[in-house]
């Protein structure tokens, strides 16, 4: 059975180091007015975040899976933190660049360690665990923004220093996921040498070259969406609808709210059914909703927003189980690949994008956008681990 009561820590621990990342963003619209930055500026400035947060992640998985590190977890958050102080006071293009690759620092430290212990604390039940620890992350995403437009929109930027209420929280939810862990390796490294068998690949090193190639295409039609929607969503709801702010970053927490949903439902059915066709549907599922938003009202564009963030995101857990399937003896390097490799592919789509949106306008960003999601198709392509 799964250690419940450390797969609620990790969950804890996601949901409130995903509300400090969720910060970034739900700030853009202050941030772009107070320093007088252009789409393309923003775009940078995710791109340094997602950049820092993608390219260190597979590095720190790599270096664990050799010598894990009990306070690794801690050590992110102190990151995580520094970046945020600096976030609420500087005031210029450098100082916040610095602050948010701080923070994507203490997101690369997290993802790969704390997947990592949640598949061992998972157990059989891998699909279910890495829902409640996605779930967590999701739904600190989703309330990130909510308590900027609470917290922070009436007062001003250096109000987000505030949010270091969430970093000490979540220190203390870290305490018996370290202690879990440290038992957890000292049991294994008093095992005598031999007792456990090398985990053997399931599919040719061949196929698992190309497996893992066709899930970087579904990460990369997945997150050239999802970056379209966290970065420009409330620019877009701004611009084509006329809310204000603080409407906009409620409807955008609707989004998010979506999401954490979708990733709840996706490891369950995958459990059940197979990663496969959790991947092929959920990916592709959510073309019909991308392709309607950019050409209906208001209460509908919400509508679309959080069937497609239900859709899309409950392919993520499916995924990384199926690459952690594809190399069960690297659990905390693949994480950290596929982690990072998201990260990567947001940031770069977000830059991209950004300028994008300064040469043709926000609304062109969704007319292109909504394609991408037919790029799941090729989930067929994927070989059927269910069996093997």
């Amino acid at each position: 059975m799964p250690t419940f009561h450390v797969l609620l820590a990790l969950s804890a621990a996601h949901c409130l180091n995903d509300l400090l990342q969720s910060v970034i963003t739900a700030m853009y619209p202050m941030l772009k007015a107070d320093l007088g930055l252009s789409f393309g500026q923003i775009g940078i400035i995710t791109l340094v975040y997602q950049m820092a947060a993608s390219i260190f992640q597979p590095v720190v998985g790599y270096a664990f899976d050799k010598r894990p590190f009990v306070f690794s977890l801690p050590a992110g958050m102190v990151s995580t933190s520094i970046g945020i102080v600096m976030f609420a006071y500087c005031d210029t293009m450098a100082g916040i660049l610095v602050s948010v690759f701080m923070v994507g620092i203490g997101s690369a430290t997290l993802h790969p360690e704390a997947s990592r212990i949640t598949s061992l604390a998972g157990r059989e039940r891998r699909g279910f665990a890495q829902s409640v620890f996605q779930v967590g992350g999701n739904f600190g995403g989703s309330v990130g923004p909510l308590l900027v437009a609470l917290i922070v929109a009436p007062h001003g930027r250096h109000y987000v220093v505030w949010f270091l209420v969430a970093s000490t929280l979540c220190f203390a939810a870290m305490r018996p996921i370290c202690r879990w862990y440290g038992l957890y390796l000292r049991d294994l490294r008093s095992r005598p040498q031999g007792v456990s068998q090398p985990l053997k690949l399931p599919l040719s090193r061949r196929m698992t070259v190309f497996a893992i190639a066709v899930i970087a295409v579904l990460i990369f039609s997945k997150y050239i969406y999802m970056a379209s929607l966290s970065s420009y969503y409330t620019f877009y709801l701004i611009d084509k609808f006329g809310v204000s702010v603080s409407q906009s970053q409620i409807f955008l927490f609707v989004f998010v709210v979506s999401t954490a949903v979708g990733t709840l439902v996706g490891g369950p059915v995958g459990d059940r059914y197979g990663r496969k066709i959790v991947i092929w549907v959920s990916i592709l599922g959510t073309a019909p909703f991308s392709l309607l938003m950019p050409h209906v009202s208001l209460p509908v564009t919400v509508v679309l927003s959080f069937c497609a963030g239900f859709m899309l995101s409950s392919a993520f857990p499916a995924i990384l189980l199926y690459a952690q399937e594809l190399l069960p003896s690297k659990l905390g390097m693949i994480s950290g690949l596929f982690f990072g490799f998201s990260f990567g592919v947001g940031g770069i789509a977000s830059a991209v994008l950004g300028g994008f949106a300064d040469t043709y306008g926000i609304e062109m960003v969704y007319n292109v956008c909504a394609y991408t999601p037919l790029l799941g198709v090729v989930a067929g392509l994927l070989p059927n681990l269910r069996n093997r």
